[in-house]
């Protein structure tokens, strides 16, 4: 969510969570995300409803498998990332760029304009 929003700003929403948030971020994860200028420390997993998923126009999947609930003519992407807990900052550094480019990836093809 963090590089959605920083580089759509108002010109588009994503919501982060999950059908079980239990976690916070990994404070490596965040140090990462400080270094692109991006604030992550106060955000934190929503729960999702099936109202939330319905709403959406892309779900993007990372890792809940069979929990994840499937609405006809909705769009899904499973992005497979390395998990950033317990790594340090050095190792989180190249999820944080998979994501971004992931994330750009997908902003190009909804056409939503990116800030650069």
């Amino acid at each position: 969510m963090g590089f959605f929003q920083h580089l759509t700003g108002d010109n588009a929403v994503a919501w982060s969570g999950g059908f079980a948030p239990d976690f916070e971020f990994n404070p490596s994860a965040i140090a990462a995300m400080s270094e692109r200028g991006i604030d992550i420390s106060r955000e934190f997993a929503r729960p999702w409803t099936d109202e939330v998923v319905r709403a959406a126009d892309v779900v993007v999947n990372m890792g809940c498998g069979d929990a994840c609930p499937v609405f006809p003519g909705k769009r899904y992407l499973d992005w497979t990332l390395d998990d950033p807990a317990g790594k340090a900052v050095d190792d989180v550094r190249p999820i944080r760029d998979d994501i971004e480019r992931r994330v750009r990836d997908l902003l190009d093809d909804l056409g939503v304009p990116a800030q650069h």
